[in-house]
């Protein structure tokens, strides 16, 4: 039996709204999965903090926030300070290479990635960084069908837009594919 509780955490700008968003969305093409989907951010719209909360769970869920984290993606040195310490001690946390993690207060297995670079590079877009997010947490959620995320990708963008975010997605896919 599974219950994901999933924080997806940066700076206003960087979507980590829009993917926690899709990820609900994404969620809601399954069979037997419930999903609650939450938000924050700073008053600042670009530049102060922001988070997307996901609940993944065959069960009702009775409590639609995350308390412990799973899964934990922090794009800013500031979320990663403020929410490694929340992390099951058997979850993952996934952070923009060139965050320092030296100082975290965690088990949780930290990856660190060229996540913002990665979409800047191979897609253009410096802002795809959090379809990228996507493809890489999707790893991990084996009851989220990659085509569904894509499904929801599709719903949320305008079509000119489409694509480019499938491909950070794909993109996203392929870095976690050496990851445990």
């Amino acid at each position: 039996m599974y219950r994901y509780e999933i924080r997806l955490s940066g700076a206003g700008g960087q979507g980590m709204i829009t993917a926690g968003i899709i990820l609900a969305e994404a969620a809601l093409y399954e069979n037997d999965v419930n999903v609650s989907q939450t938000q924050s951010y700073g008053p600042e719209s670009r530049g102060g903090a922001s988070r997307a909360e996901v609940v993944l769970s065959p069960d009702m869920i009775d409590y639609p926030k995350v308390t412990k984290p799973n899964i934990l993606v922090a794009l800013t040195q500031e979320a990663f300070n403020k929410y490694n310490s929340d992390v099951k001690e058997e979850g993952i946390i996934i952070v923009d290479e060139g965050i320092d993690i030296e100082s975290a207060d965690t088990e949780a297995k930290i990856y660190s990635l060229l996540i913002i670079k990665t979409a800047e590079d191979e897609v253009g877009k410096k802002l795809t960084a959090n379809m990228v997010v996507l493809g890489i947490i999707n790893k991990f959620i084996k009851e989220i069908n990659p085509d569904s995320v894509e499904k929801g990708i599709s719903s949320k963008f305008p079509q000119k837009l489409v694509d480019m975010n499938k491909k950070a997605f794909e993109i996203g896919e392929k870095l976690s594919e050496n990851l445990k």
